[in-house]
This record gives structure tokens, sequence and C-alpha cells, in this order.
């Protein structure tokens, strides 16, 4: 299509082409709204994820050349050809970001959007399977409701650079380069329509149907099923954190989780009883081990009442007191909660009598004002009003059709089983939205009812947003194998590289045995007593504890943890220290959540976040950052056991780590120090796990508590990591509740000057009700084997006391 004319508005550039129009709209100095219609009108729908408005004070100019357009802003040129209105993206200087093809890139096609029409007479099926009841009919009327597009927009993306993005996905590719990806919801995926590339822009896709991304033999492009118009964001950074930032400009800020999510969280499928749930507690305390958090699984309702949102009395008979005892143990408590209501339970019923359900009578309308409340209602007078502290948001793709059988369905006929099936119940143009909705009718509930608890949830879904409403993404029911562990540190990765900062996945697996269905393939029938499984879960473990959420969860087999062993087995051991150390890193990693609400940052990194320029680490799958300076390397093969409590004999207990370029690197257990921008073998006893941090790091450990909250007059011990100059903005505030918006929170800036070896303390900044007036900072200078490892409270350090106004210690 060529340019016939265009038009400079207040606000960005009209283009009328051969073939529609064409609306740019700076949003900012590097970030370009661009939308394509061949309607009279652009669409007035409102957006779901975008929440910002075009800044009316942004700059921009447009220069007409004999070719091409250019609109230009201080940061990013928009180069467009006026014979086909292909688009070039480039930064100021001239260098190119992204192009699409010179024949033109963006493409519409008519199609017609059916709507179902259900007869109330119509027979429903129930059915039940390991992911939960699903409600069905098959008797349903289509009738046409409106026309739409399918959109498809083209790139030619460089020989150079790397892809990544698009949520969490099972497959376990790290660069989408050369490959292609489904994006609908379900089990193992969770959506996010935003793509990263290593040249430094993001491609954010205002849209909530099925996807496709490909580049592949079929080409290179991103493709949309339903929609009105196509409707984009194009992003420079060029650094990720500041595309993230863009990001949650355009869809909303993160806030702030609860100090004690950040502990460890024990769960399993499930606890049955009030009873269970205490006794598990006091079991941890008991041992000493520490623990935060105890999640109740699915089925506390009373009977086949699927859904309902209250205890069954019989197994949970005092709600108040159990929550008492729990809160007494210093212990929280998450409850798995359902979109998907049957059997007549009063939730069902009620639901059903105000006509708030969707078409097959048993799944809540999340998209319905009025339905999202009455939710959120149901769930507060029969939970929330008790003291529960958290929610499972689970099945948030609630009409999954393909978990049953022996086989697996090829991943097409995957993508049609369900998104046809979504398309039964919902808007084609909004399948992908669901969790979206359900969980804005979590966080606005809770809100409306406290600021005093701040809203977690536990979702397996996620779409652009989001993040916004206090989610928590999982990566569904996976099963306890070598490759399904591996192909979990990418799947987190991309999800964080959207921009939604908050990804777990089930430690050891959800399934554990093997059954005869297709998802039921965990290598172990003999659960925790087959060492190959013990040797799989410490591993799982490991890596877990450098997630946001440090979870176990699965089915099959029991998981806290001396169903491994006793004090003195490696297991036990080596699962107590990594819990261990997670609550000695607590400052660290409640200061690193903080930057993710106050500065847009992302806790877990895939290399190329901070090493971008280094290509090496453009397909390093196995590896990332855990905040600015831990280097994490879990180990994703068995050394020791295979299934059946079988020896292996593997002689080298170690695995390859590439150390990035650009700076040093300290093992953390050793000390020693190593150049970057080499590959060595680290040792990887089952004991351990390779870690490293960067020289020039600068890392605040606490003491040994039980949980996250417990008053301890011991020291903060502050590690220097030598090398480079360094920086940590250290963060403070209640642990809980919302005051931190009105300001209630304190940070330090803190600077280690390596030449002159001078540590500084910046003026505390803040204050918040209970904050202590002198900390006491325990200095540890780490340089080659000197202050590694875990040291006893104060070993080897400088005692510092920070009375909250500037101070320089030379070291």
């Amino acid at each position: 299509m060529n340019v016939l004319s265009y038009e400079i508005q207040s606000n960005g550039l009209l283009l009328r082409t051969s073939k529609g129009r064409v609306k740019l709209t700076p949003y900012s100095a590097t970030s370009l709204r661009v939308q394509y219609t061949q309607e009279e009108q652009f669409s007035s729908k409102p957006s779901l994820m975008i929440q910002a408005l075009p800044d009316p004070n942004v700059q921009f100019e447009v220069m007409e050349q004999e070719e091409q357009l250019i609109l230009s802003t201080s940061r990013l040129r928009l180069e467009i050809d006026k014979a086909t209105t292909a688009f070039t993206y480039k930064e100021s200087n001239g260098k190119v970001l992204a192009m699409e093809p010179r024949r033109g890139g963006k493409t519409l096609v008519p199609i017609e959007v059916l709507k179902s029409v259900f007869d109330g007479a119509a027979s429903l099926q129930t059915t039940q399977s390991a992911d939960g009841v699903r409600v069905r009919t098959d008797q349903i009327e289509r009738v046409v409701d409106r026309k739409a597009y399918h959109t498809k927009l083209e790139f030619d993306w460089m020989e150079d650079e790397a892809l990544y993005g698009l949520g969490s996905h099972e497959e376990g590719i790290m660069n989408l380069r050369g490959s292609h990806q489904y994006l609908y919801q379900q089990n193992m995926k969770a959506v996010v329509p935003m793509l990263v590339s290593t040249r430094g822009y993001g491609i954010l896709m205002d849209s909530y149907s099925l996807m496709t991304f490909h580049d592949d033999g079929f080409g290179s492009y991103l493709w949309t099923d339903v929609d009105d118009e196509m409707d984009f964001y194009f992003l420079y950074g060029p650094e990720w954190d500041q595309l993230v930032s863009e990001y949650r400009h355009l869809t909303g800020k993160a806030p702030m989780l609860p100090k004690w999510a950040f502990g460890y969280v024990q769960s399993k499928e499930r606890y049955k009883t009030q009873q269970e749930l205490i006794e598990t507690v006091e079991e941890y305390r008991k041992r000493r081990i520490p623990l935060d958090l105890i999640v109740l699984d699915w089925c506390s309702w009373t009977g086949e009442q699927w859904g309902q949102k209250s205890l069954d009395p019989e197994r949970f008979p005092d709600p108040a007191v159990m929550m008492d005892r729990i809160h007494e143990l210093n212990a929280k408590l998450m409850v798995s909660i359902w979109p998907i209501m049957s059997n007549e339970g009063p939730n069902h019923a009620e639901m059903k009598s105000k006509e708030l359900l969707l078409g097959n009578q048993a799944t809540y309308d999340a998209f319905n004002v009025a339905a999202r409340e009455l939710y959120w209602k149901q769930a507060n007078e029969g939970l929330f009003t008790y003291g529960i502290d958290a929610w499972w948001c689970d099945c948030t793709e609630p009409f999954e059709a393909d978990w049953t059988g022996e086989v697996k369905p090829e991943p097409e006929e995957r993508m049609h089983i369900n998104t046809n099936e979504a398309k039964k119940y919902l808007d084609p143009e909004y399948i992908n939205a669901y969790s979206l909705m359900h969980s804005k009718g979590i966080y606005e509930g809770q809100r409306g009812v406290t600021e005093s608890k701040r809203v977690v949830n536990l979702t397996r879904s996620s779409y652009a947003g989001q993040q916004r409403y206090g989610t928590i993404t999982w990566s569904g029911d996976t099963a306890a194998n070598w490759d399904t562990l591996r192909k979990q540190i990418p799947a987190g990765l991309h999800f964080s590289v959207t921009g939604c900062p908050y990804w777990t996945t089930d430690i050891g697996g959800f399934f554990v045995a093997e059954k005869e269905q297709w998802f039921w393939k965990g290598e172990y029938d003999a659960g925790c007593e087959d060492l190959g499984y013990r040797e799989l879960y410490v591993r799982w473990f490991q890596y877990g504890a450098f997630l946001p959420m440090f979870r176990s969860h699965g089915t099959d087999t029991p998981r806290e943890v001396w169903r491994f062993g006793e004090p003195g087995s490696v297991w036990y051991d080596t699962l107590v220290q990594f819990i261990r150390l997670r609550y000695r890193l607590l400052p660290y990693i409640y200061s690193v959540s903080s930057w993710v609400t106050l500065f847009d940052y992302t806790m877990v990194r895939a290399l190329p976040f901070d090493f971008r320029h280094d290509p090496r680490t453009f397909d390093i799958d196995d590896q990332f950052l855990f905040g600015p300076n831990f280097l994490v390397n879990p180990v994703l093969q068995p050394m020791y056991w295979s299934a059946g409590s079988r020896p292996l004999e593997v002689s080298e207990k170690s695995r390859f780590v590439y150390l990035p370029e650009g700076c040093d690197w300290y093992d953390f257990w050793t000390g020693r120090r190593y150049t970057g921008g080499q590959t060595i073998r680290a040792r990887a006893s089952l004991d351990t796990m390779p870690l490293f941090v960067r020289a020039g790091a600068i890392v605040p450990l606490g003491p040994e508590v039980q949980y996250t909250e417990e008053g301890t007059d011991s020291p903060i011990e502050l590690r220097i990591y030598r090398g480079q100059n360094a920086s940590f903005t250290y963060y403070e505030d209640a642990g809980d509740g919302y005051e931190y918006e009105k300001g209630a929170f304190a940070t330090i800036s803190i600077h280690w000057e390596e030449q002159s070896r001078k540590l500084i303390f910046g003026k505390r900044a803040g204050v918040y009700p209970g904050m202590k007036k002198l900390i006491h900072f325990a200095v540890v200078m780490v340089d080659e084997g000197k202050g590694c490892g875990l040291l006893e409270d104060g070993e080897s350090a400088v005692i510092v006391k920070y009375d909250g106004s500037e101070q320089e210690v030379s070291m």
C-alpha cells in the first residue's frame, strides 16, 4: 500500500494510504503507538492493558522527503516509505533498530466474528481431570456478531539480533530466532505479548486474541486472530531495564509484595485438614527450619461444591482459630480459589441467580464488573474475613480442554482444541485476557477492604498489565524429570523479559510418578523415597531459592523437608542450607523487590539485561542473574542417582559456567576470583550450586531467622566484593500494607570507592513507623578467598553504627 496523503495532528501523524489509514502517536520520546485500520474510524474500544495517555509535552517533528516521511522524537526516528508504507525504526543517530520488509509489513484480512447463542435448556457435561472440573456444552448456535480482522506485522530482523519474551512457555527455547510460538493461555503457557530484542527495542501488541510468532520458513512476523485494527507499541531503550520501564509506564507499575512473600513457601497437593496445616507449621518451628507461608490447595470446600470459596466445616471446623494459630506461629496461609463453580454450592447458586456466569453456567464472567464484585464478596466473606493472607488463583485459563488421553496432542492441535473451546464462551477477541480481569477483581476487591495487607495472588496465567495487580505467575503442572527442570530456566527468563516481574515454578515438578495420561510423566514412582528424585528435588530446590517466590509444590509424594531425610543426611542438610541462605539474603532480596516498584527493575534477569553487548550471552539458557549481583547456575543433569535409586558413575561433579565479560567474578562459596569473558568448569557437588558474585558488588545479608519479620538485634552483614566501584540502594519499610505508597519507607544509598577504599553511607531518605534509628552494619571485605561463603554473624567484620546521617568509613 502506498501513502496517498498525510496530516500532522497535535499528538501525532495520520497517514491516508491506498489500503486504509495509519495513525502514529508518540507516547514519549522512546515509545510510539501504531494503529492501522481499514474502517472509517479508528476503534474506540478501551484497552485492557494500556493505562497511560500520550505525554502532551513530547516533542516530535515530521519531515517529508521525495521517497519517504520521517517522524522523529529526541530519541527515536521512524522512516516511512511512501511507495509501500514500510517502516524503518532508527535511533536518533540513524542506527537501524528494526525494519519491515521493503514491500511493507502491515496486513489486515477481513473476517467474520462468531458469537455463541446458548439454549437455556441445553445439557451440560461436567468432567474432572488432574486439572480440575470442566463444564462444557456442544449445544450452541454460532451467529455472526461483527466484522474484524486477522492482523499480520512483518519484520526483516537483523542477523546479529536475538529475540526474547512473549511469556512463559514449556518448550525451553531461549533465543526465539529461527522458531515459532503459539500465544494462547493453557496450563503451561502464560502469555504476555511483549517481544524484546538485543538491538534495544521492544514490541508490545495491544491484542487479546490468539496470536502467533514466527521466525521460520513461513516468515518473520506477529499475527493476531481477531482484532478491530492493528494496534501496537514500538519501544526503545536501548537497555532492557529502560524497555521494562517503558512497558510499565504504559501498562502499570508493579506494587510491592509483602516481605513474607519472599520467604520459604511450603505447599503440596494437598493438606486436607486444619490440624494437618497447623502441625506442619509446628514441625517447621520445632526443627528450626525457616518458613513463612503454607498453602491450602484445592478441594478445601464441602463435598462436591467445586469452587466454593469457603472451607469444609468438618475438616476445617474453626477457620478463625486456625488462622490465629498459624499467625501465632508467625506464618501465613494462602488458599486456592477457582473461577469455575459447579454442583449448586452457595457461591455457584448465587452467581447463577444473578446471571453472572458464562455460557457453561459454571465459569464466572470476569469481564463483567458485577461478576467480579460478587466473586470478591464471596471470597471475602468465606475466606478473607477469617484472616487468610494470600490467594492462589488456580486455573485462570478455565476452558482448557486437552488434559485428557495417553498421547499429547500435536502443538497445532492443542492450539485449536483449547482456543476453540475458549471461543465458545468468550468473545474470540479477548480469550487471552481472562486472567488479567480475574486478577483485577481480586486486587481491587482486597484493596477495597483493607490497606494493611498487600495483595499476593499466585496465578497460572498472565497477560500484559497483570503485574499491576500483585500477581505472581507459576509455570503450571510440570513433570518431575531433568528435561523439564532444564526448560524451566528459559521459561522464567522469557516471562521476566516482558516486564512482568514475578514468576516461579513447582519445585520438584508437580507430577512425580508416571501414569497413563500424557502429562503425568514424572520418572519417580517411589517419590521422595527414590534417591534419583531426591537428587532432582535438591537441584530444583537450589534453583528455586533464587526465584522471586521460593515454593515447593506437587502431587504424588510429600514435600516437607524431613521427607527427604533427617539431619546429617546430605539431602536434609542441603535443603536446610539453601532455605537458610535464602533468609540470609532477605535484605538483598527485599531491597531489589523495592527497585521493581520504585524503579521498574527486574529481579530475575536473562544475561542480556546486563550484558547486551556480549553476544556470547544471547543463547545461554541455563544461567541468569538474580538481582544485579548474583550469577545463578543451576545444575541440570544427574550426577549421583538415576530413577529407581540406581547409582551413576559420573566422575565430574561440576558444570560449565560462562562468566560474562565486563567485570570479574567471585565464587560465592570459595571467594576465588575469575576474569570475565571466559567459560570455566565450576564445582557442583550435591550440597552446592555454582554461584558467582560480580566484582564491584555490595550485598547486604541478614542474620539467621525463622521467619521474615523475626526481630533481632544482630547486625546486617554488608559484603563488599572488591575490584570495582559499587553502589546499592538499601530499602526498608513496615513489610506489609500500602503506606509505602504514601512515602512510608526508607532508603540508604551505599557506595564503595575502590581506589580510595572508602565506604560511603548516604543520608537516610524517608521514615516509616517502627523504623530503627540505629542500624549496625558488619562490613566484610571479599577479596580472593576472604569473606566468602556463609560466615557466622560479624565474623571478620568492621562494625559500623549507622544513625541515618551521611557517614564515610575507610576500609
